[in-house]
């Protein structure tokens, strides 16, 4: 088995593909006006408009209600990061700070309220655990 994505909800898809690109550098790929990917080297954010949602099972996917799940990004300067998504997001959670296992994190909230942490690896343990 693979895990090949994450697939995001929401009612204004254009924000949101829009927000992830700048945050990410990543150009999504539309394959209709109600959904976008963003595919790096191991995984895909799947991004579907709420018009999807009634596709699968109606009902059962409500956009921005999501307060278990955090989205993550390896960068490699997250620091910087923090700097260039100024202007972009409405909510910092969490400042860069380095966490106990190694990763130097940037904890925000997506246009959707979405948790999204991007991180660098920072620690000689980090780096190696993260090699590949």
């Amino acid at each position: 088995m693979d895990f090949v994505s994450i697939r995001v909800i929401t009612d204004d898809i254009t924000r949101l593909v829009d927000f992830y690109e700048h945050a990410t550098g990543v150009r999504a790929s539309w394959s209709t006006e109600d959904f976008a990917e963003l595919r790096t080297a191991t995984a895909t954010l799947a991004i579907g408009s709420t018009r999807t949602v009634p596709m699968f099972a109606p009902g059962a996917a409500h956009p921005a209600d999501n307060r278990s799940v955090i989205l993550e990004f390896r960068v490699d300067d997250v620091d910087g990061l923090a700097h260039n998504l100024t202007a972009h997001v409405q909510e910092f959670v969490q400042e860069p700070t380095t966490m106990p296992w190694g990763n130097r994190s940037l904890l925000l909230r997506d246009p959707d309220g979405n948790l999204v942490n991007f991180f660098t690896p920072v620690t000689p343990a980090a780096i190696e655990r993260l090699a590949g």
